[in-house]
């Protein structure tokens, strides 16, 4: 294994520090093995609970896991590897727990997630492992921005990185209330079938995507001006992708329009599918 001793100090403590670290490629190889294990385990899981969402969980704290391995195991300010780490045990954390309690424990597998079973018959098993195996590589590529982050050499905190910082809070926040939003709406029973269009929800149809999506978008404005910054695109490219042509916004639409007909046909003619903004009148029925 590639690596080197260094001995770092402290500046404002004076703390000497010494200890082995590793080049970059061979710290994101590590976290995609160690990945590729833990979801072997989760689809092991899987097997028992019948719940693929175990999956999501295991790729929110696969990412923390992974920036915290980088934190260690690479060189960089200690600064700038507490704020990143900070910033994605906040976001993973949050993201990975809601999943958690909303869907995993006690709960119903997502329907989206039934679906996909039914049409796979009996590939099922060895497809969903195929899935499981693919968060190993979505951990892996998604740690990138914030390994390029911690090995930037400018001095922390610039301008760009304190603007990143700002778009990344307003993301966060964002999602964690449209997520809050949907789980309030859900948690009364004679709203089971019927369509959100409370909050930021009456904005956007999945107003959740959009702010994760615009979060990845704060990564690269933080890495603008260090080495490798191409590479933190990644962030927003693959995500974006995902959510507007893959597993995301498709997935969903599909199980809206399954569960809730008419009502989500009405609300697709009449609210934004991904940016938020004022929503049109909704269309006059004719008898």
């Amino acid at each position: 294994m590639a690596g080197w001793t260094y001995e770092w100090r402290y500046r404002s403590m004076g703390l000497r520090i010494s200890m082995t670290t590793l080049d970059p490629l061979t710290a994101l190889v590590l976290v995609y093995g160690v990945m590729a294990c833990v979801m072997l385990v989760l689809w092991l899981v899987d097997r028992w609970i019948h719940n693929a969402s175990i999956a999501d969980v295991g790729w929110c704290a696969g990412l923390v896991g992974a920036v915290a391995w980088y934190g260690w195991s690479t060189t960089g300010d200690l600064e700038r590897k507490i704020l990143l780490f900070s910033m994605a045990a906040l976001y993973g954390g949050r993201l990975g727990l809601y999943i958690l309690l909303n869907r995993v424990i006690g709960k119903e597998e997502d329907a989206r997630y039934q679906q996909l079973r039914h049409e796979w018959g009996s590939l099922e098993s060895i497809r969903l492992f195929a899935y499981f195996q693919l968060q190993a590589v979505a951990v892996t590529l998604f740690s990138l921005p914030f390994l390029v982050l911690m090995q930037n050499v400018i001095p922390p905190f610039s301008l760009w990185e304190l603007a990143g910082f700002l778009l990344w809070f307003v993301a966060v926040i964002g999602e964690g209330f449209a997520d809050w939003q949907l789980a309030q709406f859900r948690s009364k029973s004679w709203n089971r079938d019927r369509v959100c269009r409370e909050g930021l929800w009456f904005y956007s149809r999945h107003p959740n995507y959009f702010f994760e999506w615009l979060h990845w978008w704060a990564y690269v404005v933080m890495a603008v001006g260090a080495s490798g910054w191409l590479l933190t695109w990644v962030g927003p490219v693959v995500m974006g992708w995902a959510l507007l042509k893959a597993t995301g916004i498709p997935l969903a639409e599909v199980q809206a329009l399954r569960s809730r007909g008419e009502e989500y046909r009405i609300y697709q003619q009449t609210t934004n599918r991904f940016i938020p903004w004022w929503p049109k009148r909704w269309p006059i029925k004719r008898g």
